[in-house]
């Protein structure tokens, strides 16, 4: 019996090592840089090559939305300072949803910045278990589906698009630009990750009803500029260099942001399909 404990132990304390040997890999891989730009209006791009994060500005201070790994916050504070902005002027700073990749990093914000941190009820236990170095995860504000943050005139509007962690958000603004107004969608993410649990999922009995109501929510919506958590999801690679080549804005993507939701329902049904045929 002993030895067979000492090999769990063992076994187990490999597996926890490969995690966070695998999590190291992907932050390194994941914070490679990428130019920080103007979307539109007064919304730009601070993140990396994979890792979306977004500066909102207003004349009373700036609202940042995903800090990312904590170790991607020196390089979303370079993207920032580069484009002319102070960092300590962040005065709010929202997230994606509950995992390292977009909401580790938020207790170092605070703690450069003094901003208000703001989440999504349901996330907050998973928020809450987030402690890089042992650091407590901020939250001075709990958030509720269709909840407003405003700050300088401009308004954003907290969504609740759950399945992917049960306080998944994605966030709506409107900016100006050229004398127009466009509905911009910060998309926080409708996909399946490999090992997800969609058919009888005793920690989350409700999975797959919220990925249902996510994709009607988020069909229904107006949107004219589409972006998200992850640069991949709306094609940053592609767009990015046409920005300022052609008459038409590249992140100006309606038919694209459909086209995701299409992309991302089916490879749910599919897998959905599958696990309720091996039960």
């Amino acid at each position: 019996m002993r030895t067979c404990f000492k090999v769990r132990r063992i076994q187990t304390a490999f597996l926890f090592l490969t995690i966070a040997g695998l999590a190291s890999a992907q932050a390194r891989d994941w914070n490679k840089p990428f130019p920080a730009h103007k979307v539109i209006g007064n919304v730009y791009f601070v993140g990396t090559g994979e890792l979306g994060s977004f500066l909102i500005t207003t004349p009373q201070g700036h609202v940042l939305i995903n800090s990312d790994f904590e170790t991607t916050v020196p390089i979303i504070r370079a993207s920032v300072e580069k484009l002319g902005f102070k960092f300590s002027d962040i005065k709010i700073l929202l997230g994606s949803h509950a995992h390292g990749d977009h909401m580790e990093g938020d207790a170092l914000v605070k703690e450069y910045t003094g901003a208000k941190v703001m989440a999504m009820e349901q996330d907050v236990p998973a928020l809450r278990k987030m402690k890089p170095g042992g650091k407590e995860h901020p939250i001075d504000r709990i958030l509720k589906d269709g909840d407003e943050v405003k700050l300088g005139g401009t308004t954003l509007v907290a969504h609740l698009t759950a399945g992917h962690t049960k306080g998944c958000t994605s966030w709506t603004l409107k900016t100006q630009e050229g004398g127009k107004t466009y509905d911009v969608i910060i998309l926080g993410s409708i996909g399946v990750n490999p090992g997800y649990i969609l058919v009888n999922n005793k920690d989350y009995p409700q999975i797959a009803d919220d990925y249902i109501r996510s994709f009607k929510t988020l069909r229904a919506m107006h949107v004219d500029v589409f972006l998200a958590s992850h640069g991949s999801f709306y094609n940053l690679d592609e767009k990015y260099p046409k920005l300022g080549k052609q008459e038409a804005n590249p992140f100006i993507d309606p038919a694209g942001f459909q086209a995701h939701i299409d992309l991302k329902e089916k490879e749910f049904y599919t897998e959905l399909e599958k696990q309720k045929k091996a039960e």
